[in-house]
C-alpha cells in the first residue's frame, strides 16, 4: 500500500500505477488463451498492446487436471492440431514456466505490465514466481472460496470480475477477499455479449454499494463504443480481449479487438479522460472572445 492509497481508500496500486477516481484509466489487453499455445503469437499480442498504449496484458493460467472435469478428459475435440482428447488440448494451449519467463522478459523490454487469471490454487503458486502487479479472478471463479482465500494470502491487488454472478455472490466474494485491496469489474459473461445485456449502469450500482472500492469494466462485446461509454460512466479499469485476427481459431476471438481497434480504443479513452474534466464550471479564456462577440447583454462579473 502506498501513501496515496492509504490516504484515499478508493485507490489501488497496480505495478507502478495508482488506479481509481481522478486517475488515468488502467487499460488491459486480455490475451487469455487467444495465443492458441503459440509463444510467438503471445509476444506479438504483447507488442500490439504496448504499441496501442495499454498499461498491461493479461493471460489465463490453469492446471488442466484440476480445471477440466474428469469425465471430459477423454472426449475428443476438433482443434487446429487435429482431433485430440480434451485434456491434451488443454495442455496444448497452456504455457509453462519457460514461456512465462519469456513473456515476463518481453513485457519488461516493452514497458508493459502482465498478470493473469489463475483458475486454481496451484496456478496462484505458479504466478507468485513472478512479480506480477495483481491477480485477476475470472467471473467463473467468483464462487471458489478456496481460490479467493489463496489469492488474498498473496497480499497483491485482486481484480474481481462479476459476470454470471448475483449481488449476494459478489458480496460474499468481497467478504472473503476483503475490500481493502480489491478492484471490482462489471462484466457480462457472454462471448460476444449483446448490447442490451451489457447493463453498463451496474457500474454505478457497484460504486454505490462498494464506496471504498474502485470499479472497472471487463467487456466481451463487439465494437468499441460501449467500452468507451463505461469509461464515461467512471470505470477506473478497462479490460478487453485482444487478438491478431478475429477470424483465428478459438472461442474468444470473435469478442476480441484487433490491433487497429485497440489503438483507437486507448486513444479514445484518453480523449474521454481529458474531456471529462474536474466538474468545476468555469469560463475558459478561449470563451472570452466569443462572449464579447456573441453575448448581447453582459450580466454580472465573469470571475467567480
Amino acid at each position: 500500500m502506498t501513501l496515496a492509497t492509504a490516504l484515499h481508500p478508493r485507490l489501488r496500486t497496480l505495478g507502478s500505477r495508482i488506479v481509481g477516481p481522478d486517475r488515468p484509466v488502467y487499460v488491459v489487453g486480455e490475451i487469455g488463451i487467444n495465443h492458441n499455445g503459440g509463444l510467438d503469437t503471445a509476444l506479438a499480442l504483447v507488442d500490439a498492446a504496448a504499441e496501442a498504449g495499454c498499461d498491461a496484458v493479461k493471460f489465463q493460467k490453469r492446471t488442466p487436471e484440476i480445471c477440466t472435469p474428469r469425465d471430459q478428459w477423454a472426449v475428443e475435440r476438433d482443434t487446429p492440431w487435429g482431433r485430440m482428447a480434451y485434456i491434451d488440448y488443454r495442455h496444448r494451449v497452456e504455457f509453462g514456466e519457460a514461456e512465462y519467463r519469456a513473456i515476463d522478459e518481453h513485457c519488461r523490454e516493452r514497458g508493459i505490465d502482465w498478470f493473469a487469471s489463475p483458475w486454481d490454487t496451484e496456478s496462484v503458486a505458479f504466478l507468485e514466481k513472478f512479480d506480477v502487479p495483481a491477480h485477476k479472478v475470472a467471473s467463473a471463479c467468483l464462487t471458489d472460496d478456496e481460490l479467493l482465500r489463496s489469492l488474498r494470502a498473496t497480499g497483491r491487488t485482486i481484480v474481481l470480475s462479476t459476470g454470471m454472478s448475483t449481488p449476494r455472490q459478489i458480496r460474499h466474494a468481497v467478504e472473503v477477499l476483503g475490500s481493502d485491496n480489491i478492484l471490482l469489474c462489471h462484466a457480462t459473461s457472454t462471448y460476444p455479449a449483446k448490447a442490451e445485456e451489457l447493463n453498463l449502469r451496474v457500474i454505478n450500482t457497484l460504486r454505490e454499494e462498494y464506496p471504498n472500492v474502485p470499479i472497472g469494466y471487463s467487456g466481451h462485446e463487439t465494437g468499441l463504443q460501449t467500452t468507451l461509454a463505461a469509461v464515461a460512466l467512471g470505470a477506473a479499469f478497462v479490460e478487453r480481449h485482444i487478438t491478431l485476427d478475429r477470424a483465428m481459431w478459438g472461442s474468444d476471438q470473435a469478442a476480441s479487438v484487433e490491433p487497429g481497434g485497440l489503438t483507437r480504443l486507448v486513444r479514445d479513452i484518453r480523449t474521454i479522460e481529458t474531456a471529462l474534466g474536474d466538474g468545476v464550471k468555469r469560463v475558459y479564456d478561449s470563451e472570452l472572445a466569443p462572449m464579447r462577440k456573441l453575448r448581447r447583454v453582459m450580466g454580472g462579473p465573469v470571475a467567480v
